[in-house]
């Protein structure tokens, strides 16, 4: 089924040139069919590349998707046009009497900070209490997963003495849970961070069950309330060329970085990019709409508690 966004949105064109479908509010309201409302808060610099990156692994599932981008009150992005923010997304303040079937909040570049020193880290709490009560599933990526962990659980995040890099291959701790339908025994995911959390810290709470680890990057992905909330350390959204973009962008500004591990043929930044992440991408979002959003939503949106 086609995923619903706003009508001049710069990823349709891109969507489409993939063959994904993607239809218009018109369109969508003449179709008999409660869809799905999925906020997408995304607090990545290059929005419309986020955008395009998540719309096109929620464009998989057969649901009818309405997506609603949010962003924060009062904040200025410096990576993205005030004219697009305008357009495309609606403020927290504007919606927080709403209730979603999930809602995905994104990494951000701010783990260099303590939370508390995140300018707007006062509204981040504000949408993670919010989504306790108004969202059936939330999937935290990255620094909004650590950000939540910290908030909810008081697990601390910790700097690692070089940027955790590149693909790499995880496990599941518990296969038979409905978030890993269709998974391989291993299966790789992207990661690009400077901080993590450690196993030990999440096991002190009974709340808190680690569902997949990676013996080289650590701790992958962290469930609660029985998938109302999804933690996931990693970036299983980005775009095949995302870590070398970045790659290419730390060696420009002299930055001590290595070449992503797994990533490159032969580990040669002057070779192809080996895309080994996109099947099991494709199949964790749908199995996270499939089973955590869409299957115990109420029908009545409003019920959700």
């Amino acid at each position: 089924m086609p995923v619903k966004i706003p009508s001049n949105l710069p990823a349709i064109e891109a969507l489409k040139r993939e063959n994904i479908f993607v239809m218009d509010t018109d369109r969508a309201n003449a179709q008999e069919i409660r869809p799905l409302h999925i906020g997408i808060l995304n607090l990545m610099p290059l929005k419309e590349r986020t955008e395009t990156d998540l719309i096109r692994l929620l464009s998989n599932s057969p649901l009818q998707l309405d997506i609603t981008f949010i962003k924060i009150p009062d904040h200025e992005t410096k990576n993205t046009s005030s004219l697009h923010m305008e357009q495309f997304y609606t403020s927290f303040e504007e919606l927080q009497d709403q209730k979603f079937d999930g809602v995905i909040i994104t990494g951000a570049p701010l783990e260099h900070l303590e939370f508390e020193d995140v300018d707007y880290w006062p509204w981040i709490e504000k949408i993670l209490d919010w989504t306790k009560t108004h969202v059936q599933s939330t999937m935290y990526i990255c620094w909004a997963a650590q950000a939540a962990l910290y908030h909810f659980y008081n697990v601390p995040k910790y700097p690692l003495p070089q940027k955790m890099f590149g693909v790499f291959k995880h496990h599941s701790l518990v296969p038979s849970a409905p978030i890993f339908r269709g998974f391989d025994d291993v299966f790789y995911m992207p990661q690009s961070r400077h901080s993590e959390v450690k196993a030990e810290d999440i096991l002190k709470h009974s709340e808190l069950k680690i569902m997949a680890e990676s013996w080289e990057s650590g701790v992958y992905m962290v469930m609660a309330r029985e998938g109302r909330e999804i933690f996931l350390t990693g970036h299983s959204e980005y775009a095949p060329d995302t870590l070398d973009v970045e790659f290419k962008r730390d060696l420009a500004k002299g930055l001590p970085i290595q070449p992503p591990a797994n990533y490159y043929e032969d580990n040669d930044p002057s070779k192809d990019i080996i895309v080994r992440w996109r099947s099991t991408a494709n199949l964790l979002f749908l199995n996270w709409l499939n089973y955590y959003v869409y299957q115990p939503t109420p029908y009545n949106i409003n019920e959700i508690h």
